[in-house]
């Protein structure tokens, strides 16, 4: 069953198209990943899902419902959650805190503590460090911070937005891991990925975007294996 569609959607800044008539569909329980270069619309077609931006033309579907109109929160509090490029965790605030504002809009407070023990339970760091300021936490701490941030809101559909960004090799392995972990629990995910190997690795699904329009789109085996993919991504192993 389809949990999310997009139909040509389309972005403006000003005079600049950012995205143009990109369509794409996410399954109930499957990870799609939009892969393409810096400044290819992979992060604004996020910020136009979660509502975060306009859109220009087209639409958003979540649940079976037309969400194009609709404000972010509404969004968020249909089940969609979006963990940012660069984490924008609030160093100034304590872990717990920072896990507490993922779950700002809920009023079910037994059932987000119980899922804040289980966020710790998965991240034991964060859990020896729960009342220590964010800012102690090494890079790959905070993205699994920011992650555990989204979770709270209990999404039914996670967008991740270039989550390897600025980790070290063995964080890397340890997010695609969570990735698969999460996904295996029913999660439905969309990743905005520029580690093409690891992304197309978990993928049931997956989409390039350059400047701002779909390029190609498919089974990752059949992407990995198409020569035009492998020469402008994969050319460094991925």
């Amino acid at each position: 069953m389809a949990l999310l569609e997009v139909s040509d959607l389309s972005v403006q800044y000003g005079r600049v198209t950012a995205l143009e008539k990109v369509s794409l569909t996410v399954r109930d329980g499957e990870i799609v990943t939009v892969l393409g270069a810096n400044g290819a619309g992979k992060s604004t077609l996020l910020k136009a899902i979660l509502g975060a931006v306009p859109a220009r033309g087209g639409g958003v579907t979540f649940d079976g419902a037309d969400i194009t109109a609709r404000p972010t929160h509404e969004r968020i509090a249909r089940g969609l959650s979006l963990a940012p490029e660069g984490r924008r965790i609030l160093i100034s605030l304590s872990i717990e805190e920072n896990l507490l504002l993922g779950a700002h809009m809920r009023r079910d407070a037994a059932a987000v503590h119980r899922e804040m023990d289980a966020i710790y339970a998965r991240f034991p760091n964060l859990a020896e460090r729960r009342h220590m300021l964010a800012s102690c936490l090494s890079g790959g701490e905070q993205q699994m911070l920011a992650i555990g941030r989204a979770m709270m809101a209990k999404p039914r559909l996670l967008l991740l937005d270039e989550p390897s960004l600025g980790l070290s090799p063995l964080f890397v392995q340890k997010l695609f891991e969570l990735i698969r972990e999460l996904n295996a629990g029913g999660l439905a995910i969309l990743l905005v990925e520029q580690n093409t190997g690891k992304a197309l690795g978990v993928a049931h699904h997956a989409t390039v975007l350059e400047l701002g329009r779909v390029v190609m789109a498919g089974e990752p085996a059949a992407l990995a294996a198409d020569p035009r993919l492998r020469e402008a991504y994969l050319g460094d192993g991925g």
